[in-house]
């Protein structure tokens, strides 16, 4: 395989979970009958530009297919971070109802809608029809494509150029990372301005936050590795924010290369000096990742196996992509978690990809009582068990797995 930026061969592999079914491949009980499409499930890193990426199975239009379940606004901690940055932005580059903003990967317009009542024309892109829709239904206009430098193009061509583009959670999801970023530079105004979140790849490795890896994401991006991508297909980069989301996460800020004017702010020079004193930029620093990986796997899997032994009903909360990869690494079926409570009714009913562990409204926690409620994304732990206070009633206990094994 070859990087699928710069195109060196790739050969330093960070790890191997063996093999999983796409994590929001959810199941109908219908389909529980049918064969699943597992693909291997395999990190490799380029030692020429520090991209660390899967390998090439699975397409962008298999992943994020029409009936795609992930919904940003079940999380109010995402909402309320996502309307402090709207806020912050507005602020800062002096958006007015004259400018005009578009996010790529809407959603279902969790962010957009703040930006739409601060009184700022806005646009989404969004391809998933699921998402797009809800995104729709709060009266925000939505493109249903996926995008790149073609539909950047286009949308140039008719007057619809960006003062600030968008782009949370959606870097690590694109194959061709060229094309998906040299549209930002076609779309951006003169002095337009781009802001990309995504999880930090050294949190990842610090934290081993190996449940993060999952096939649709097809990078896993460091500050060094992102910007020479935006390097190479026309933006600069002058500012980066570290932020506590997804276990850590890098919020990029960057303009055009040939027309940008912003200064480059002390902390993007100290984050590059971080990453290089970290080893970023060496064999080094992705070794030993797969050690600590396997014993993390083999004391979750030890816990729940107790848990079976003693007779405790053990359940899981937020089927999330990332619980999946956990589960499917660790070889758990509904012998061992019951079930798992989501809030999202698109999930509910169905059965998680490769586990098959059955997906249920909450009512399903009071009704069962569990003994241990395994919260599975884990970055929302203590939203999540704020939410769910009650179940200590009975004396039930709160788990996660990553980045260790912690009951409360």
């Amino acid at each position: 395989m070859k990087c699928r930026h710069c195109h060196r061969d790739l050969s330093l592999q960070l790890v191997d979970l063996g093999s999983a079914p796409p994590s929001n491949a959810y199941l109908t009980a219908a389909a529980l009958a049918a064969p699943e499409k597992w693909y291997p499930l395999r990190v490799l890193v380029c030692d020429g530009c520090w991209l660390a990426q899967t390998e090439d199975f699975a397409g962008a239009h298999e992943l994020f297919a029409a009936d795609y379940a992930y919904f940003s606004s079940f999380s109010a901690s995402w909402l309320e971070h996502s309307r402090r940055y709207v806020d912050a932005v507005i602020e800062r580059f002096a958006l007015s109802p004259q400018s005009h903003v578009v996010e790529v990967a809407a959603n279902d317009g969790y962010l957009l809608q703040y930006v739409k009542a601060r009184g700022v024309s806005c646009l989404g892109i969004e391809p998933t029809a699921s998402t797009a829709e809800a995104a729709r239904a709060k009266g925000l206009p939505i493109i249903e494509e996926f995008f790149g430098r073609e539909l950047a193009a286009r949308l140039h061509f008719e007057g619809r150029s960006a003062d600030l583009m968008i782009a949370n959670n959606v870097l690590a999801h694109v194959p061709d990372i060229n094309d998906f970023v040299s549209g930002f530079a076609e779309l951006l105004k003169p002095q337009g301005v781009v802001t990309f979140e995504f999880p930090s790849l050294v949190r990842l490795i610090e934290g081993c936050q190996f449940d993060t890896i999952y096939h649709e994401h097809f990078s896993y991006l460091s500050l060094t590795a992102a910007e020479c991508v935006l390097a190479a297909n026309g933006l600069r980069l002058f500012d980066v924010e570290e932020l506590p989301t997804h276990g850590g996460s890098l919020r990029l800020f960057a303009e055009r290369a040939d027309t940008g004017a912003h200064d480059v702010t002390e902390r993007l020079a100290a984050a590059r000096d971080r990453e290089r004193a970290a080893g970023v930029e060496s064999a080094a620093f992705y070794t030993g990742f797969q050690a600590r990986t396997e014993a993390m796997k083999d004391g979750f899997l030890g816990f729940l196996l107790d848990a079976r032994r003693d007779g405790v009903v053990v359940a899981g909360y937020g089927a999330a992509a990332k619980g999946n990869t956990l589960l499917n690494y660790a070889g758990v079926r509904p012998d061992l978690v019951r079930f798992v409570v989501d809030r999202n009714p698109a999930k509910q009913g169905r059965f998680l990809p490769g586990s098959r562990i059955p997906v249920v409204a909450e009512e399903e926690l009071r009704k069962v009582r569990p003994g241990y409620i395994v919260i599975f994304p884990w970055n929302l732990r203590d939203e999540l068990i704020a939410q769910l206070g009650y179940a200590r009633e009975w004396g039930a206990r709160f788990v996660t797995a990553v980045p260790a094994l912690e009951v409360r």
